[in-house]
């Protein structure tokens, strides 16, 4: 058994409890208990702890939406690259990128994002990959990487006619080797769904194939109008929006991830909320993309379950979070707007969006649950409570005051220290996989 004590507990979850001198108790990779540090550790005396030092003790963080290929591209110069629009960064970036990885490099890149949540405090993440120029076996080499750093994640392949139809095809028959994998896997630290680039790189066969090949139980991760030209395209070759298409091809419903939907109008909010379908909000991507922002404090308001995630700008979800604060006030020329509505995509919906595909309770610290916690190094200057500790948190913390990151029950850092993991190693590996795939870029 472990213990985690002497830390400002914030139990998230139903009851939002924050308990001051709190401990959780850990044991076979689950919380066991909850409470006052000196009753827990009086009932048992036996355990293993870690001092939280006052710090913060919270549930895990969840990345509901993240690009592990991006790792690479960080000052990245490709030769010729200026882009003038978002099908321009696609093309000139991000698809140039993918085309040019092997397996290799995105093993690499998942060592790499995945070492950057652990000492991020992210516990799960649902990550959207692509790499065409090494499509089979790319899911499991980015499981296998999750599986040595002790990360829980979601993963699936992005689908596109982009490249021809005979990669659309090994892309889908990824998905489905990876979904089929998933299934036999008992760990529920690992899960597999169908991926999706956007509408305007997919043909109707090709969203038919894969609605064929994905089992009822498998949802569809997806980005939707994520820039007009997903719009327009939708709405010139079929006469429809986006949502709408989708919904026709029967790729909604409560288990399918939408990222972005950005360019969304009512009647497509009142299916995205009818079907139960999820949506995930990448603020910083869709800022640095300049594609807009989604209409987010509506779909709240119509209850949507909007999630936050990256897009795989970062790893550090509190910046995301802080980002999402301020820009819906800019945006909507109010400062009341999003004070509420950001927490709650963070530590409440993107919970609700895990559970539906995890089967074990994330986003809470209370008996039953992951054992998925984190500690950060915070001294509040002010008193806090539970009603104010997202104000607190928002402006008060960011990734690098994770000090403590445990997920399954197991510990991956203490006192910022990573345990078993050797850092080094990996970023000296990861630089030289790197520059090689630049090179091969730009030859």
């Amino acid at each position: 058994m472990l213990l985690v004590y002497n830390g400002r507990l914030i139990t998230r979850g139903e009851e939002n409890r924050l308990i001051e001198n709190g401990c959780v108790a850990i044991e076979n990779g689950l919380i066991k208990d909850v409470g006052e540090t000196t009753h827990l550790r009086k009932l048992y005396p036996d355990a293993e702890a870690i001092d939280a030092k006052g710090g913060l003790i919270m549930p895990g963080l969840i990345n509901a939406h993240n690009h592990i290929y991006s790792a690479f591209a960080r000052g990245m110069s490709i030769n010729g690259y200026s882009p003038q629009n978002f099908l321009e960064i696609l093309d000139g970036l991000w698809w140039n990128i993918d085309r040019h990885m092997n397996l290799e490099d995105t093993y690499w890149s998942a060592m790499a994002t995945y070492l950057a949540c652990i000492k991020n405090g992210c516990t799960t993440v649902f990550d959207h990959h692509a790499s065409y120029g090494g499509i089979r076996e790319s899911l499991f080499a980015i499981a296998k990487a999750a599986k040595e750093l002790g990360v829980r994640t979601s993963l699936c392949y992005e689908v596109s006619d982009r490249d021809g139809e005979a990669k659309m095809k090994e892309a889908v028959a990824e998905n489905v080797e990876f979904i089929r994998h998933c299934a036999s896997d008992d760990t529920d630290m690992l899960k597999g769904m169908m991926g999706l680039h956007a509408s305007f790189t997919l043909s109707d066969d090709t969203l038919t194939l894969c609605r064929e090949q994905t089992p009822e139980n498998i949802g569809f991760h997806i980005h939707v109008a994520e820039g007009m030209a997903d719009v327009y395209d939708s709405l010139k070759k079929y006469g429809k929006r986006v949502i709408n298409r989708l919904y026709d091809h029967d790729l909604l419903g409560p288990q399918t991830v939408t990222g972005h939907c950005i360019h969304v109008n009512g009647i497509e909010m009142d299916i995205i909320k009818e079907t139960s379908t999820m949506v995930v909000h990448n603020p910083q991507s869709n800022m640095g993309n300049a594609v807009g922002i989604p209409p987010c404090m509506e779909m709240m308001k119509r209850g949507i379950l909007l999630g936050l995630g990256t897009d795989g700008f970062t790893q550090d979800m509190f910046e995301s979070e802080k980002v999402a604060n301020v820009i819906h006030k800019h945006v909507l020329c109010d400062p009341n707007a999003a004070w509420g509505e950001v927490p709650q995509m963070l530590f409440t919906n993107n919970a609700l969006i895990a559970n539906r595909s995890f089967g074990t309770k994330l986003g809470t610290l209370e008996p039953g649950a992951a054992a998925d916690i984190i500690v950060c190094d915070y001294d509040p200057p002010t008193p806090i409570t539970a009603g104010n500790c997202d104000g607190h948190i928002v402006f008060g913390l960011c990734g690098r005051d994770v000090v403590t990151t445990i997920i399954n029950g197991v510990v991956k850092m203490k006192d910022r220290e990573l345990i078993g993991i050797d850092e080094a190693a990996i970023m000296a590996k990861c630089r030289e996989q790197s520059a090689a795939l630049a090179k091969r870029i730009n030859s």
